[in-house]
């Protein structure tokens, strides 16, 4: 199957690791014949976010020229998926091209799960770790949903995380608040934003999570500027980076 690789802003900038993991994830299996299209460019979520829609458009169109003919389109980020499955209908009404495309547009874990239907996964990561679930892949995305595949207690996310050797899923106390990132949100209101994510961080620490992990580098880097500036005992690891048996940070 060809497969195209969206990577988002994030990642492309601050995160690189997350994109090169993600790789080395997909190129585990030998039905994926996967390609990176070099004029790809952000999807337009911070823009569509902001109520800028006429600058938007251009950004959702060049998604679906580049990606529309792939088999699927895998990307390491719920809310940019999210943005392209959810909200790109106001852009396409009644585009066939889109309405083909958006059903194949994946996040990796729910990639690996539906679509690859992953059993075991050979890279071992021995440490305690905290899944946050981010808003836009547990909300809209429905990754917290119960996979037939994995039984009827196991999320996609966390049915991945089992199966990695050696790694011990913490289990917190609110596995569904949101860190306050939100894109633009942690900007207007930086202070709600902040004690937000200073309650997610408190969290995985009461729970000894070693590692933070979650399917969105943006929430991640929210929650890592919380961590360091407040000297706190807890790294933060994409989960494609875990998936990859990449070791833990320094």
């Amino acid at each position: 199957m060809r497969v195209g690789l969206f990577i988002p802003c994030y990642i492309d900038q601050f995160f690189p690791q997350v994109g090169m993991s993600t790789v080395e994830v997909l190129s585990q299996f030998p039905e994926i014949e996967l390609d990176y299209p070099s004029g790809q460019t952000c999807c337009g979520q911070p823009m569509a976010n902001t109520g800028c829609l006429d600058d938007t458009r251009p950004l959702a169109e060049r998604f679906v020229e580049l990606f529309a003919d792939y088999d699927h389109v895998v990307c390491p980020s719920g809310s940019c998926v999210s943005m392209v499955r959810n909200h790109y209908e106001s852009f396409f009404q009644g585009d066939e091209r889109f309405e083909r495309m958006k059903t194949r547009v994946w996040e990796l874990c729910e990639f690996l799960v539906d679509v690859l239907q992953v059993r075991s996964l050979p890279h071992a990561f021995p440490h305690r770790v905290g899944l946050h679930s981010s808003c836009h892949g547990l909300r809209e995305l429905r990754l917290g949903a119960c996979s037939e595949l994995m039984g009827e207690q196991t999320d996609k996310v966390r049915g991945l995380l089992a199966m990695v050797p050696g790694l011990q899923l913490v289990e917190l106390q609110r596995a569904d608040e949101c860190c306050g990132f939100g894109g633009t949100f942690a900007v207007a209101e930086e202070g709600v934003s902040v004690m937000m994510g200073v309650d997610r961080v408190a969290d995985h620490v009461q729970a000894g999570a070693e590692v933070m992990t979650a399917t969105d580098t943006s929430c991640l880097m929210h929650m890592d500027g919380i961590i360091r500036r407040r000297k706190q005992p807890l790294r933060i690891m994409h989960i494609a980076e875990i998936l990859a048996g990449k070791p833990l940070p320094k």
